[in-house]
Order: C-alpha cells, then sequence, then structure tokens
C-alpha cells in the first residue's frame, strides 16, 4: 500500500438515484394590481374622496396591464376586478357630486326676500 497514492471512489448512479424535479416557483404578483383592486373596492365605499381614488385605480390598473403583458407576471385577475371596481366608483361617485353640486345651484338661486315678509 502507497501511502502517497490517494485513492477517490466515484459512485455511479442510475437515473432513479437523483433528486425529484421540483415544480417551478410560481410567478411574483404584480404589485400594481392588488394597489388597483384595493383603491377600486375603497372608491365604492368611501364617499367623495372615492372619486379620485376610482381613476388612481383605473391608472394603476391600465399600468398593470402593461406590465404584466411585458413581464408574465400573475395579477391579471386583480387588475380586471380593480379596473371594474375602479369605474363603478367613479360613476357612482361622479353622479352622487353631480346630483349634490345640482341641488346645491337649485335651493341657492330660491329669493330669500319671500322669508322675509310677514
Amino acid at each position: 500500500m502507497n501511502q502517497n497514492s490517494t485513492e477517490q471512489s466515484y459512485q455511479y448512479s442510475t437515473l432513479n438515484d437523483y433528486p425529484p424535479n421540483y415544480p417551478p416557483a410560481p410567478a411574483k404578483t404584480n404589485g400594481k394590481s392588488i394597489a388597483a383592486l384595493v383603491l377600486g373596492i375603497l372608491s365604492v365605499m368611501i364617499p367623495y374622496v372615492g372619486f379620485l381614488m376610482g381613476i388612481i385605480a383605473i391608472v394603476f390598473s391600465s399600468l398593470s396591464f402593461k406590465e404584466i403583458k411585458r413581464t408574465n407576471e400573475q395579477g391579471k385577475g386583480l387588475s380586471i376586478a380593480g379596473l371594474v371596481c375602479g369605474i363603478v366608483g367613479t360613476v357612482l361617485w361622479g353622479i352622487i357630486i353631480l346630483i349634490v353640486v345640482l341641488a346645491v345651484l337649485a335651493f341657492s338661486s330660491v329669493d330669500s326676500y319671500n322669508y322675509s315678509n310677514f
């Protein structure tokens, strides 16, 4: 036996000895689509400020559509839901704000001298 020689043992394996293939990591969800959904839901629920939140939700959802197409991220459904909620919130509060403005204009044009005559 020669002490200077190193013995290397190679172990050959068959295909069954390799570890199983792991599924790929799930794709990342787009952050703008999550923001669009949250702002869209809040635009329906929060009075008067919901009009602005709905507009921001529409902008975020359109930006997220472009990013999802470019980067293959997840979140297309969230973006669609944010777009729908943003449109509904914007239209709903837009109509309510319009009605309030028209009511204020209608009641402010009433002559006040009719009420002071006794």
